[in-house]
């Protein structure tokens, strides 16, 4: 054992991809393990490595982690991105139930009938201009500070400038009015660690491609 974290997923980003940029923007080096058959996930879930039977999962402090929930919280009360008190770990939850509710539209949108995508993505983009990306905007206007919580970098800074790069790519104007997002934006992606993540070469997974869909299709058998 290295004492490096493992992580256990396929090479894409999927339900990993925000395990990848918060252990990242710790500074944490981590090591991956990537599924490329069915066979592969059918053996750690006869190990017994699976709680729940499914991936992601990481190998970190002797334990076996399931759950992205659960693995982005250990990560984060770990490496001191969870707040300084209860009420900022309200707030960080609150902000990154938000992110992820989005994220999950942004996630699923590969594996939704062709016929429905039109429609899928005027629903993302609707509800990115009309809820989610003003109700962060108004975080930030309300405190006026760098962070969303505390006026110190936090999981929530980091999920939600993940997503916005998830947007960006849908349509890169969606931004466009929300100047305080596109400032965090800037900010997080100027840590260096986060800097790092973002160049070329890194263990930061491309946009799904209808090969690595189709591989998922044959791992998970969806």
């Amino acid at each position: 054992m290295t004492g490096k974290p493992v992580l256990h997923y396929m090479n894409a980003r999927g339900r990993m991809e925000s395990i990848r940029w918060l252990l990242a923007a710790a500074g944490v080096e981590f090591e991956e393990k990537f599924l490329e058959t069915a066979e592969d996930l059918a053996k750690l879930r006869s190990d017994g490595s699976l709680m729940f039977q499914q991936v992601p999962m990481v190998e970190i402090d002797g334990m076996k982690l399931v759950q992205t929930r659960a693995i982005l919280n250990y990560i984060a009360f770990k490496y001191n991105l969870y707040g300084k008190d209860i009420k900022e770990r309200a707030l960080i939850d609150m902000y990154v139930e938000g992110v992820a509710d989005l994220g999950e539209m942004i996630l699923l949108l590969p594996v939704c009938p062709p016929e429905q995508k039109d429609e899928k993505i005027a629903r993302i983009k609707e509800r990115t201009t009309n809820r989610y990306f003003p109700a962060f905007e108004k975080v930030l206007k309300s405190h006026g500070q760098d962070y969303l919580v505390g006026n110190k970098l936090s999981r929530a800074d980091i999920q939600l400038v993940e997503l916005l790069y998830y947007v960006e790519e849908l349509d890169a104007s969606l931004i466009a009015s929300f100047p305080l997002l596109k400032a965090l934006k800037s900010r997080v992606s100027s840590v260096p660690t986060v800097k790092k993540f973002l160049q070329p070469g890194s263990q930061r997974k491309p946009r799904l491609d209808e090969k690595a869909l189709e591989k998922a299709r044959k791992i998970f058998r969806f």
